[in-house]
């Protein structure tokens, strides 16, 4: 029986290096613009979660009980499936940074949202008799104080976010598991492929993983 790891197949993957390289480049990019959107929908609904309204607080819990309580993969195939039929069409690499931004999202905004409960409530008090509105005094007083706390967790959801940009594979959205997928089917070798994607993903996640660990030990704050 032909092993698995077969030099040969080795050999055709380097050939094909530009297959990868590609794959690489797209889950770079779709990683940052999903963190992008997963760091804004987080600081929103952290926010409402803290509000004095109730209605805010509704929505913040509407937005992540329901999103932590599904699985990633259905969220991204029913955007897929389901948006064409609402007469949006987007390209399926849009949808797969939506899919895992919104996803991400809810939980960064549970993160925001405990590091702001974690800043005394005196200093919002402080900040609206100063004259700032509710939005103002998040933004001037207590998001800046709460920063340096959220900061290791929020790193960590970098980490979990670049492994799930993986779920574009599923609906052909270019990135690197998707290319490696295509490049397997093609050869048979699935070995070294998917050896080769471990190891990219390792070579971006494991210097965000170790950020977040000297970040755990400088705050005090654990991931």
């Amino acid at each position: 029986m032909v092993s698995p790891f077969a030099w040969f197949k080795w050999v055709a993957l380097f050939s094909d290096w530009a297959v990868f390289a590609e794959g690489f480049k797209n889950t770079i990019l779709s990683a940052f613009l999903a963190l992008a959107l997963a760091l804004i929908l987080g600081v929103v609904f952290g926010v409402l979660g803290t509000s004095q309204w109730t209605l805010a607080k509704v929505i913040n819990r509407i937005y992540v009980e329901f999103i932590q309580n599904t699985p990633l993969v259905i969220q991204v195939f029913f955007l897929y499936h389901g948006l064409p039929h609402m007469g949006i069409m987007l390209p399926v690499f849009v949808v797969g940074v939506l899919g895992v931004g919104v996803y991400h999202g809810a939980y960064i905004a549970e993160v925001v949202r405990a590091g702001i409960n974690s800043i005394h409530r005196g200093q919002m008090e402080a900040a609206l008799s100063q004259g700032f509105s509710f939005w103002g005094a998040m933004r001037y007083v207590i998001l800046p104080q709460a920063a340096r706390l959220v900061l290791p967790p929020l790193t960590n959801q970098a980490v979990n976010l670049i492994k799930n940009t993986s779920v574009l594979a599923m609906i052909a959205g270019g990135d690197l598991m998707y290319h490696a997928d295509s490049w397997s089917s093609d050869t048979l070798y699935y070995g070294p492929a998917y050896i080769v994607v471990g190891l990219l993903y390792l070579i971006l996640s494991l210097p965000l993983a170790t950020l977040t660990r000297r970040l755990e030990g400088k705050t005090g704050v654990s991931a």
